[in-house]
């Protein structure tokens, strides 16, 4: 299953191999990873080829890492639905944006097109959102696209909050 999204600001497309050097400098870059679980290490192309291939086991699903790109075609980071839940209808959302595209919106446009994604065409329940309390980009990104804080904890020595938006509430706010 091949899949793109798009917004008026990016593309969100399948990742092809052409791909994995821009990937691989976003990764190595302590910045973009710092608020990142299990990115601790030296990233190399053979560990972000296994990453992919783990977390891309069901793309013929429609889900998995994809490409996140610029209309003109600059690869910018990464986004993707996780089945973090075993659970066919309840996915985690999750992106990476290199941290010079940070300020410009497209994160928002990453996560509402994923959103529409996962609620009109793979017609989840539900879609979660993880992380770490100290990210608070990603916790206001969260409130703006409509996502509730349903809980938090510790993880890895880590203070952690969850996000949820369900399909119901979705649907209120976009139909």
């Amino acid at each position: 299953m091949d899949i793109t999204l798009q917004s008026d600001q990016i593309r969100v497309r399948k990742i092809t191999q052409s791909d994995i050097a821009s990937l691989l400098v976003i990764y190595q870059n302590p910045i973009n990873m710092r608020f990142i679980p299990n990115s601790d290490g030296e990233w190399t192309a053979q560990r972000l080829k296994e990453k992919l291939k783990r977390f891309n086991a069901d793309y013929d699903k429609g889900i998995g890492v994809f490409a996140v790109e610029t209309w003109d075609g600059k690869l910018i980071g990464e986004a993707g639905l996780f089945d973090s839940f075993k659970k066919a209808d309840h996915l985690e959302l999750g992106y990476i944006i290199d941290h010079v595209h940070w300020g410009k919106g497209y994160g928002a446009a990453v996560c509402k097109a994923l959103m529409d994604y996962g609620f009109n065409q793979l017609y989840l329940s539900k879609l979660t959102a993880r992380m770490y309390q100290g990210n608070i980009a990603s916790v206001r990104l969260s409130q703006r696209c409509g996502m509730k804080k349903v809980n938090e904890g510790i993880a890895n020595d880590w203070g952690f909050y969850e996000y949820e938006m369900k399909r119901e509430d979705w649907l209120k706010l976009h139909c």
